[in-house]
């Protein structure tokens, strides 16, 4: 009897659950990532399930970009696609193929995105619609030697500052630094040199291309005042001389001037930070790029999307959960920055234990409102960032004027757009 009793309470308890789980309705979140992500991301739904009964996430888990748009092509060419479906740089393609759900009807309603910082906002905007809310982000940031200045005795820069507060201060630097050890990398002298120009021209209102218009906004004349900007800083030792530059590759921290104590300021992009500060033991802060509260010159770059399944039975609801994931600060505190460093100012409020982490939402908290849609690629932008390379060195070494530099410059952003 007894036994019989469990196989009925077991029976009992069966119907129950089925009963209570036949109003449910589930949501399926199709990504890619590690065990990690995997990780993270469970937790953030098991806080959105526990706040909204009845609906439920299903997540569809891929090891890779490949694997994932595999199987999502697939599910979508045969009718059964998931509800949220996470996207990358190839977010076009997706709107292109008419799959993805324009969400404009959402905002206000469902979806926040007033307190989403506005370059991240109009990266998921195409064609005058929002398709994708974004996952996080990364930012150019100027990284400095905390630690270096206390030693030395000099105040600590402002995260703001304009273009003359900004020199002044590298030449405050000059006069305590020991010989040897200068204000500031040469940025112009990067590898990938073609972001701190392209910040540049957007500060200057001249951006780099106009996909629309196959134009550039840029004149030789624009281009040589950045080649007298570092001349500047070069002649009077803000900065080192091109010999010295070039022998930091400033590809990863092993060869930063920073990281090697020589400067006190250089370049990175917010995400860098924790692998730069793991291989110093001073501590390193961020601060912005001159000129950018004035201007919004700064943009972010979208880690991944949130997008919507164009032929989802539960938008809304779809939409509601996008909107947790990107706005909660619940949420926030268990997902982190494995998706980029939150776009949301009610999600960075939340803060982070991680104190690298905590770094980051502190900068985007003052950068993330003087950014703007990051400015269209110029077309071969990598033969672009090569050859940008190479003229900057000649000016540096006084192969060639600025004003040559210049046009050259100028020369090869029209070639690349005819090529």
């Amino acid at each position: 009897m007894k036994k019989l009793g469990l196989v009925l309470l077991t029976l009992l308890m069966s119907a129950t659950i089925v009963f209570a789980q036949s109003g449910t309705v589930t949501l399926r979140w199709a990504y890619w990532g590690s065990e990690s992500r995997i990780k993270r991301s469970q937790q953030a739904i098991d806080l959105f399930m526990a706040a909204n009964p009845g609906i439920a996430v299903n997540p569809e888990v891929s090891g890779g970009t490949g694997d994932h748009f595999n199987k999502v092509d697939t599910q979508i060419a045969g009718g059964s696609g998931p509800d949220i479906i996470q996207m990358g740089g190839n977010i076009n393609d997706y709107v292109k193929k008419g799959v993805l759900l324009p969400l404009d009807k959402y905002v206000g309603a469902i979806l926040n995105t007033s307190v989403i910082d506005p370059s991240a906002i109009e990266s998921g905007t195409i064609d005058g619609h929002l398709y994708g809310v974004s996952t996080g982000v990364t930012m150019p940031a100027l990284v400095y030697n905390k630690s270096l200045l206390q030693r030395v005795g000099a105040p600590l820069p402002k995260v703001s500052m304009t273009y003359e507060e900004f020199r002044a201060y590298l030449v405050s630097l000059k006069s305590k630094l020991p010989a040897g050890v200068y204000p500031m990398q040469d940025i112009g002298a990067l590898s990938s040199n073609s972001t701190p120009f392209g910040y540049w021209t957007r500060y200057n209102g001249t951006p780099l291309y106009r996909a629309a218009a196959s134009s550039t906004a840029v004149t030789a004349a624009a281009a040589q005042k950045y080649f007298e900007l570092f001349k500047d800083y070069r002649d009077n030792g803000l900065v080192p001389p091109p010999d010295v530059a070039a022998g930091f590759a400033e590809t990863n921290a092993d060869t930063s001037m920073v990281i090697a104590g020589k400067a006190v300021i250089g370049f990175m992009w917010t995400n860098q930070l924790a692998g730069y500060q793991a291989a110093t033991k001073d501590e390193l802060e961020l601060i912005e790029f001159p000129g950018a509260a004035a201007t919004k010159a700064l943009w972010q770059a979208p880690s991944q999307f949130y997008t919507v399944n164009k032929y989802s039975k539960n938008p809304e609801l779809t939409v509601k959960f996008i909107n947790f994931l990107v706005n909660s600060p619940d949420a926030a505190k268990v997902l982190g920055n494995d998706r980029g460093a939150s776009a949301s100012a009610t999600a960075r409020a939340a803060g982070s234990t991680n104190v690298n982490d905590q770094k980051v939402l502190d900068y985007l908290s003052v950068s993330g409102p003087h950014s703007s849609k990051e400015t269209d690629h110029v077309p071969n932008d990598t033969e672009f960032n090569s050859t940008l390379y190479l003229i900057y060195q000649k000016v540096a070494f006084g192969q060639i004027s600025p004003a040559a530099g210049g046009q050259q410059v100028y020369d090869l952003i029209v070639r690349l757009i005819k090529k």
